[in-house]
Formats: structure tokens, C-alpha cells, sequence
């Protein structure tokens, strides 16, 4: 049986093992910890230090770099686009900050800007789908067959190519009398709105993405609608480029959504860095690039296979959009 005296010297014991405890690691193990945590200190914030220089250092090299661009921007671009008439199409959600200087930019490459054409929330609604359909099929054209697997936004687009883009540079500045009422109908549903004279079809095309990717249970349906939006105006158009920063071609991006779309991203040319007035310059080479037949993925983002395209002359008969690749 156990008695009391059992007891007490494992109590005993148990203060003494807590006293010899705390004695050593006073003074033994204490100066050693916390040596060794002073020197890993000094080694994270000596490291530290050297991560914020060489950012800084990156920063600013970009930021020259940028500069220089920006500075000599009409030379880079000059003459690359004459003769072809440009339509800039905004998806909902695009950075306005982006607009302006791409208008300038395109009309420094000696294309005539025809105007601009923003799609509103409205438009990729996925409760409007239904009446964006209506609309599309009311609008088409005598004739028009849609394929059976033709979404909504399928058929908007290619009634708004119509209305706005051609690939025959004859009928390039002038509005199709296919598609008279179009664009108002369009606009008077509140699915767009219009700057300058888009009606004025164009013979190219750029999509501006949306700066953040769309959220929400329908957030994929709704980039679809601008992957859309890009295959049909390439379809009707000499070449489409769909423009955006590095997070369009990240996850649930739109630019990432056409890489995953092989039939369409062997036609659209696509460029993440349109925030940088060197990716600006990389969208009227890709513009310019589309001409001889040929598109690609640009920019830095994990779909992009170059920063920009080979230098390429143009054909002088431009290969239609759907043979693309």
C-alpha cells in the first residue's frame, strides 16, 4: 500500500527537478538562447536591409526605364499602323487611367481612331443574359444563322462586330447599313455606352480588360462574356487584342480565361502590361502582328510566351481571323 511518506518525497522530488530547471537554464541555457536569437535577428534585418535596397534599386530602374519609353513612345510606334482604323471596346470594370494614353498611343502608330465603345455591369449581368440574347437576335440580319452552341453573349458580339469592325478595308470608316440601330439599341438597354464614332467601323480592334478579376458565384460566366466579346470582334475584324495588366492573366482573369481557350486564343493576341508604356508599344506591334496572320500571348504573366512579338512585315493580303494560330 502507498503510504504518506511516499507521497512527500515525490512531491519533494518534483520541487527539486522545477528548482534544478530553473537554475540551469538561468544560467546556462538562457545566455545561450538568447545569444543565438540576437544573431538571427541581426541576420533577418541585415537581409532585410538588402531586399529593400534591391527593390528600391528595381524601382527605380523601372521607373527609368518607363520614362525613357514614354519619352520616345512616337518613334517606337510611328507608321506601324497606318491605314487601319482602331476601335478601343472596354469591358466593365477597365482602369480609365488605362484609356487615354492607349487612344494617343494608337494614334501615334497612324491609325485613326474611330472611338470607344464601354460595356456596362448591365451587360454581363447573368439575370440580363436572357433579354442580351433578345436583343442580339432581334438585331441580326436577314439570314443570320447562329451556331446551336451560341451563347448570349456569342450572338452580342457578333452583332456588335458588325456595327463596328470590318475586314475590308473599303468598308472601313463607313457605317454598315446591315446593322443600323445596333449600337442605339445597345445603348438605349444600358448594355454600353459610346465616345466618338465607333459606327465608323474600324478595321482592328483592342479590349481593354478589367483591372481586378470578376468575383462571385458568377463571376465566371461573366468573363466569359469578354473572352466573348474579343473572339467576335477578331472574327469580324483584320486583328483584336485583348489588353490588360498582370492580374487580367492571373487566376480568374480574363486574359487567363481566353489562354484556356484554344480556338480563340490562337486568334486573339493578348498583352499583360499595358500599364507600362512599354506594354503599351508591345499592343501596336501585337496589332501589327495580327496583320500577317499570326497572334500571341505577351506581357509577363504565366500565360505570356514573349514580352513582345518578332519583328514581322505584313502581308499584303491579311489572313482572315479564324485561321489565326
Amino acid at each position: 500500500m502507498i503510504d504518506f511518506r511516499y507521497h512527500l518525497v515525490s512531491i519533494v522530488a518534483i520541487f527539486l527537478a522545477l528548482t534544478v530547471g530553473i537554475v540551469l537554464g538561468s544560467t546556462v541555457l538562457e545566455p545561450t538562447f538568447f545569444k543565438s536569437a540576437e544573431e538571427m535577428t541581426a541576420s533577418l534585418r541585415q537581409a532585410n536591409e538588402k531586399y529593400l535596397t534591391q527593390i528600391s534599386d528595381l524601382q527605380r530602374r523601372g521607373e527609368g526605364g518607363d520614362s525613357l519609353v514614354t519619352t520616345h513612345l512616337p518613334e517606337l510606334v510611328r507608321g506601324q499602323l497606318a491605314g487601319e482604323r482602331v476601335v478601343l471596346v472596354e469591358a466593365p470594370g477597365a482602369s480609365a487611367a488605362l484609356r487615354d494614353p492607349m487612344e494617343r498611343l494608337l494614334t501615334s502608330a497612324g491609325a485613326v481612331y474611330s472611338g470607344r465603345i464601354s460595356l456596362t455591369d448591365k451587360f454581363i449581368d447573368p439575370e440580363q443574359a436572357n433579354v442580351v440574347d433578345g436583343l442580339a437576335t432581334n438585331l441580326a440580319a436577314a439570314g443570320t444563322v447562329f451556331p446551336d452552341e451560341a451563347t448570349p453573349y456569342d450572338k452580342a458580339a457578333a452583332i456588335l462586330a458588325g456595327a463596328i469592325v470590318t475586314n475590308d478595308r473599303a468598308q472601313a470608316g463607313q457605317a454598315n447599313p446591315a446593322a443600323t440601330g445596333v449600337l442605339e439599341a445597345f445603348q438605349a438597354g444600358d448594355f454600353l455606352t459610346l465616345n466618338g464614332d465607333p459606327e465608323q467601323r474600324a478595321t482592328m480592334a483592342v479590349v481593354l480588360a478589367p483591372s481586378q478579376p470578376y468575383e462571385g458565384e458568377d463571376a465566371g460566366r461573366q468573363t466569359d462574356a469578354i473572352v466573348a466579346v474579343a473572339a467576335g470582334l477578331d472574327g469580324g475584324a483584320l486583328g483584336t487584342v485583348l489588353a490588360g495588366t498582370v492580374t487580367a492573366s492571373g487566376a480568374g482573369g480574363v486574359i487567363a480565361a481566353l489562354h484556356d481557350t484554344g480556338r480563340v486564343a490562337s486568334a486573339v493576341s493578348t498583352v499583360d502590361t499595358v500599364d507600362f508604356a512599354a506594354g503599351r508599344v508591345v499592343v501596336v506591334y501585337a496589332l501589327r502582328e495580327q496583320l500577317t496572320g499570326r497572334s500571341g500571348a505577351y506581357g509577363i504573366g504565366s500565360g505570356a510566351t514573349a514580352f513582345e512579338p518578332a519583328v514581322t512585315e505584313p502581308s499584303e493580303t491579311p489572313t482572315p481571323a479564324a485561321s489565326r494560330g
